[in-house]
């Protein structure tokens, strides 16, 4: 698949979803999303059953920043040959060894328990979130580097599934046989799932790359750490490759500065938590995986330059249907279709960007760049979503919400100057 060439339009979904690729990228996303709740919010009910302080439990939460700061480590995942598990390729012995280390940390800490050994019980949820981070790292590489720009919709599609399906699995699945058998049992079912995307690797075609050897280990450093910037702006140049972070810092600025107060949000309307439970957990989840796939048919059908323009359009969109709820309050039809549009904009939008960034990346250095735009792609939003309780109290919530969507201004103006500057395999893709 490395060197096939995909053709365009309706042809192009078949092969962006039907290849061995795809189903392999369902399996690893699967593999990706298992344990990002089990070491956070999964992790937290656990915790508070065990008796555990609410202070202590929000400073374990800390251990998911390794999800945020992925990219500091990323230039190992590129550069390093593992011994014996090198002998899979430099992306799969990453993603074989993440694997590994994730199931064994998970299995200790139901073999441990919170209450049996609480520093070894973090010890080793600190692993495991380490173990998952690392993963994401070298699955992310394996992505970009397995297959054309072309078919990443498709790849990022399938991907984001599996994903979706794990977080559904680690969190409602581990909370029911909480329930009924113990948080142990629960923990180690997720554990011996792993065993499932690890044959998938033993199974997977290895990405063709080659990577030039440097000499000691101050040129390793250099290449490794500085290589991937001095790259990205010599391919692009200076200007515009700032243009491109900007860009990719505010492509879903209007989603993330309202996440924080969603919740209250959806409690000042007079929601139950049953209420937000049911639409936006299980229905919404659904929503977005659609959305997703929706993202992938469409890049694989008509390529990615109208896609980028309907995903920050949407993304910003959609918040008109929160300011909507607040003349319908309580109305589970407004709280529905609040929620569908938002989780289907995002969930398109999020494949979009997905691909958008692939796309920008160098096969020498993939892992890191990608690690440093995934990044990037959260930060400046989450920033500004600090402050959104005090720009509720100033504005009100549909004021709040009508500010978000015209944040959208700035991503757009970016992307009319930058789509005459693109290269060819994004401009035309």
């Amino acid at each position: 698949m490395t060197a096939m060439q995909h053709p365009r339009g309706w042809r192009a979904l078949a092969v962006a979803f039907g290849t061995p690729a795809a189903r392999t990228m369902f399996l690893f996303g699967f593999s990706s999303g298992l344990p990002f709740l089990l070491v956070g919010v999964t992790l937290s009910a656990w915790l508070k059953q065990a008796g555990i302080d609410l202070g202590l439990i929000a400073l374990v939460s800390y251990v998911t920043l390794t999800y945020t700061f992925k990219f500091l480590w990323a230039p190992a995942v590129d550069r390093m040959r593992l011994p014996l598990f090198g002998r899979l390729g430099q992306r799969r012995g990453w993603i074989l060894l993440a694997e590994c280390v994730l199931a064994l940390a998970l299995a200790t800490m139901a073999w441990l328990t919170p209450t049996a050994s609480f520093a070894l019980f973090i010890a080793a949820n600190a692993v495991a979130a380490f173990a998952g981070a690392t993963q994401d790292v070298a699955i992310d590489a394996y992505r970009i580097e397995i297959a054309p720009i072309e078919a990443q919709g498709g790849l990022v599609a399938t991907y984001t599934l599996g994903y979706r399906i794990a977080l559904i699995v680690s969190s409602v699945g581990t909370l029911y046989v909480a329930q009924y058998v113990s948080w142990r049992v629960g923990y180690l079912a997720m554990a011996a799932l792993l065993l499932i995307p690890m044959l998938a690797v033993l199974r997977a075609a290895e990405p063709q790359r080659r990577v030039e050897r440097v000499g000691n280990w101050r040129a390793a450093l250099s290449d490794g750490v500085v290589g991937p910037f001095r790259e990205f702006a010599a391919r692009f140049g200076l200007l515009q490759a700032l243009a491109l972070l900007l860009f990719v810092g505010l492509f879903k600025l209007p989603e993330q500065m309202t996440g924080v107060i969603a919740y209250p949000y959806y409690l000042h309307l007079g929601f139950s938590l049953a209420d937000i439970a049911t639409v936006s957990k299980v229905y919404g989840v659904i929503v977005s995986i659609v959305g997703a796939l929706l993202g992938g048919f469409t890049i694989a059908r008509y390529g990615l330059r109208g896609p980028v323009i309907v995903s920050v359009l949407g993304v910003a969109l959609c918040n008109w249907l929160y300011v909507l709820m607040a003349a319908h309050p309580g109305s589970i039809a407004y709280f529905a279709l609040a929620l569908s549009g938002d989780n289907l904009a995002n969930g398109f939008g999020g494949t979009v960007l997905v691909a958008f960034m692939s796309g920008l990346t160098s096969r020498g250095y993939t892992a890191t760049q990608y690690a440093l735009l995934s990044s990037l792609a959260n930060l400046p939003g989450k920033l500004i979503a600090g402050a959104s309780g005090v720009l509720v109290e100033q504005f009100g919530y549909p004021g709040f919400y009508i500010l978000s969507t015209f944040s959208v201004l700035p991503a757009l103006l970016l992307f009319a100057w930058l789509r005459r500057h693109l290269p060819p395999e994004l401009r035309d893709a």
